[in-house]
């Protein structure tokens, strides 16, 4: 059991508190100002620290797509031998010596979402992952899997250069409702032949892993940069009755009314990328706080297989455009977690949450400020 005593405390729901302490093994036992130390306790002195939920990048290709890089260079997140392959899982490329992994945790943050690439229109299966252990089975967190699908340029450049469908916007979207279509009449024959009214159909790999993605059961993450985009992929995902997410929404400021009334769970970033392709030419610092003050639920992305933690500074560009801060906070924490489906366990100070969290000698937006230690599951970081 570990206490850590004295510290500045923001729950990630808003609330902070002073010169208070957090209790913990495994998972967070109590917390506030005046708790008790039982017997044989760890004491760690956090005076003149402040400290956060474990912070979370909920769309990420860490331990896919290697820190490190060689010539040539063939990363593992992008099967782009096909546009469509929904039977790949980032699991089976996690590589637990990425050097992402110690240099993400170092920033502070505890779980990220590893997801294939955007050069398909159905990538795959991606997963959330913790940034400890020896082996894949360690870092995953059973029960996070999410279908992988993408938009706009990408996959045009992928397959169109090779003259292969998709071409065009058309295509791409054309290719995502066949894809879906066929999983769907794939699915109503095994829901006809569980409930004895049919012959179960022959078993098919590629359209297997669609079968809870059409059901709604799986979440989709769909990379839309482009406003036209982002409401294609609203437009596909309720004909389909998809449970899904818009990764990037870089040109979303433009379309706030309409993200807030449809009610469009919106994963925002990298808000820093230059222009060097089409859909980033309107990319905008105001981004944020303008889809937060239309009333948006949010959260922040570095979208990087090694730069995950420069996230925390570009957040700071964003609060001096006035994004609010505890919806800064909130962005890499409990709705990081809400959008990976982890909001029971991880993204806020919590009694019976895991022991995760982020120990920084200050604000924790400012890149004047370094992060002391980081706790995951009740384990001290201090690498």
């Amino acid at each position: 059991m570990k206490l850590i005593k004295n510290v500045k405390i923001y729950t990630g729901t808003g609330v902070s508190l002073d010169g208070a302490s957090i209790l913990f093994d495994e998972k967070i036992l109590a917390y506030g100002q005046d708790i008790k130390t039982p017997e044989g306790t760890d004491i760690i002195d956090g005076s003149g620290l402040v400290l956060t939920p474990g912070l979370i990048d909920p769309h990420t290709h860490i331990c896919n797509f290697q820190g490190r890089s060689t010539l040539p260079d063939v990363k593992d997140g992008n099967e782009y031998s096909s546009p469509v392959t929904p039977y790949v899982r980032a699991l089976d490329a996690v590589n637990p010596e990425d050097v992402a992994v110690a240099r993400t945790r170092q920033a502070g943050f505890t779980t990220v979402f590893t997801t294939p690439g955007s050069a398909n229109v159905v990538g795959g299966i991606g997963c959330a992952i913790k940034l400890r252990g020896k082996t894949a089975l360690d870092m995953h967190i059973p029960g996070t899997d999410m279908m992988k699908m993408a938009l706009g340029e990408n996959p045009k450049r992928f397959f169109g250069l090779q003259q292969k469908l998709p071409v065009t916007r058309m295509g791409v979207a054309g290719l995502l409702r066949k894809t879906l279509f066929e999983a769907k009449v794939y699915s109503d024959e095994l829901l006809a032949y569980e409930r004895g009214e049919g012959k179960k159909p022959a078993p098919d790999f590629e359209k297997d892993p669609l079968v809870p993605v059409v059901r709604g059961q799986m979440r989709c993450r769909i990379h839309a940069h482009r406003a036209d985009d982002i409401v294609t992929a609203t437009r596909i995902a309720k004909e389909f009755g998809l449970d899904y997410v818009v990764e990037h929404v870089t040109e979303g400021y433009k379309i706030k009314d309409y993200l807030a009334k449809e009610q469009v769970k919106c994963v925002v970033g990298p808000t820093t990328l230059s222009p060097q392709k089409l859909e980033l030419w309107d990319i905008s610092l105001d981004n944020a706080k303008e889809l937060s003050e239309a009333g948006v639920s949010l959260a922040l992305t570095e979208d990087t297989d090694y730069n995950t933690w420069q996230l925390l500074m570009h957040i700071g560009l964003l609060v001096k455009r006035g994004l609010d801060w505890n919806v800064a906070l909130a962005g890499v924490t409990l709705e990081a977690a809400k959008i990976i489906q982890l909001d029971h366990r991880l993204g806020s100070i919590e009694v019976g949450k895991d022991a995760d969290f982020a120990v920084f000698d200050g604000d924790p937006f400012s890149n004047y400020t370094s992060c002391q230690m980081t706790v995951i599951d009740g384990e001290v970081y201090t690498d």
